[in-house]
């Protein structure tokens, strides 16, 4: 046991030579953390309102730099670091104070960008908030290195070169865009792929920045029982003053401040979450490596159809094919074309279809518009008809399948009129016998007149005029005269 102790002593010390770190900083460096936790003050909910707002806009104008201003006010980076101190000193009530502010003020961020972006007059998602709902690996390299960072100016206190690293660590770490985008899709009417990739990178960032602090903070030292006696009566002082104590006092909590846990079973659980984020990450890693050979394979492609004569080009990328459109101005041949999908089929691993559509040139359009021109032109040369000539055609066309059909028999047609109403054509027989048709008869005449005049939605008007009991059909009188009935033409 002693050789154990004698070995992370050493251990301490050669971090603080390798990185030039006064071992005598490490009490101030542990209740500046300490106070950096405390989220219930009007300057903290200031800065982190100002920070959620301007981050907000930022997102929604499309403007890097805004949410870069963001990132430099975010006060978020003070509470994750405690976290990660009480983690490697296992300091339960700085952990506890820590994971609930870094809650409230997730809650806090979130609830104040929704609702600037729920009364904004419109909700349209950006690059700036898209780049920020699909997290991967490459962003929890970036956390952690970030946590990293931050952890080393603070252990620092400010020497060696920590003040200028500080905005630097700000503007890496991007703790607020990430809230402020959950807020967007929430505002927005609960966008759920943008409320689930933002919150995944925000609990990635939180994590790592977490973990790295533990890291960094448990080779400085911080858990040694120095330190520890240097900061107790503070952090006492601190947790019978301040909002948690009736809690830390309910559940007997007061003589485990600062005391020295299992370093394993911290170990453990820092594991365990990284391997519930590296799950996902992994796999929009692995997707977006998808992309990029497709999104590859394609400007190959491209350059093998001539990228001089394309007007324009859409990629779809699908979950088992990928195809490949494209707009061009000259004629491609196929066997370019079938090249083209070859590329695309062996870069990707895929099924792959190009398909390119032609417009029309200068040339072709002249001459589209010359074809379409003559038939207008020789519309336009023909004459007016004239009322005569429409009443001659619409007595042609009616009155040989009239005379043709009707039952001469039993019946004289005295004459028949052909017009026009609101529901369409009209057809008036009149006709004399001695009882009117019956409706079998009727129903003959009108499918028979429909079938040969080509219209279906014709209506028919039967006139019944009392006659004689027989005809004699043999002397011509059922024809009817054309001449007494014309003029009812075209009504």
């Amino acid at each position: 046991m002693g050789g154990m102790l004698a070995a992370k002593r050493a251990l301490h010390e050669y971090f603080h030579r390798a990185l030039e770190i006064d071992p005598n900083t490490k009490p101030n460096v542990y209740l500046q953390l300490v106070r950096s936790a405390r989220v219930l003050n009007a300057n903290y909910v200031l800065e982190l309102l100002l920070s959620a707002g301007i981050a907000t806009f930022g997102l929604v104008l499309n403007s890097p730099a805004v949410v870069i201003g963001a990132m430099l006010i975010s006060p978020l980076m003070g509470p994750i670091l405690a976290a990660g101190l009480a983690f490697a000193a296992s300091d339960l009530y700085l952990g506890l104070k820590s994971l609930l502010g870094i809650i409230g003020s997730l809650v806090t961020a979130v609830l104040f960008a929704a609702f600037l972006v729920w009364i904004l007059p419109f909700q349209s998602p950006t690059n700036e908030i898209l780049a920020r709902t699909q997290p991967n690996l490459l962003d929890l390299g970036v956390a952690l290195f970030s946590g990293l960072a931050g952890s080393l100016v603070i252990c620092r206190g400010g020497g060696g070169g920590g003040v200028t690293a500080l905005p630097g660590v700000a503007i890496a770490v991007a703790l607020m865009p990430p809230l402020c985008t959950v807020g967007f899709g929430v505002g927005s009417g609960w966008n759920w792929p943008i409320i689930s990739g933002a919150m995944l990178l925000f609990l990635t960032n939180l994590v790592a920045i977490g973990a790295s602090a533990f890291v960094v903070f448990y080779l400085e030292g911080m858990d040694e029982p120095e330190v520890r006696e240097a900061v107790a009566p503070a952090t006492r002082e601190e947790a019978r003053r301040g909002p948690f104590a009736a809690l830390i006092e309910k559940i007997h909590m007061q003589s485990a401040i600062g005391d020295i846990g299992k370093l394993r079973w911290r170990v453990v659980m820092l594991g365990i979450t990284f391997l519930l984020l590296f799950i996902p990450l992994r796999n929009s890693l692995n997707q977006l490596a998808a992309e990029t050979v497709t999104r590859g394979a394609a400007r190959e492609a491209v350059r093998v159809l001539g990228a001089s004569n394309i007007l324009t080009q859409q990629l779809d990328i699908l979950s088992d094919s990928v195809s490949l459109r494209l707009v061009v101005a000259e004629p491609v041949p196929p066997e370019k074309i079938r090249e083209a999908e070859r590329i695309l089929i062996q870069r990707t691993r895929r099924p792959a279809t190009v398909s390119v559509r032609k417009v029309a040139g200068d040339e072709e359009l002249a001459a589209l518009r010359d074809r379409l021109r003559q038939p207008m032109a020789a519309a336009a040369a023909a004459p007016e008809p004239r009322l005569e000539d429409f009443q001659k055609l619409a007595m042609e066309r009616v009155g040989a399948p009239v005379k043709e059909l009707w039952p001469a028999s039993t019946s004289r047609l005295l004459g028949y009129e052909f017009g026009f109403n609101e529901q369409g054509p009209v057809v008036r027989l009149t006709y004399e016998a001695p009882r009117p048709l019956d409706n079998t008869s009727r129903e003959v005449i009108e499918r028979a007149l429909r079938s040969r005049l080509g219209v279906q939605n014709c209506a028919f008007v039967f006139d019944w005029r009392r006659g004689p009991a027989r005809w004699r059909v043999n002397r011509g009188e059922g024809a009817p005269s054309e001449s007494g009935r014309a003029e009812g033409t075209g009504r």
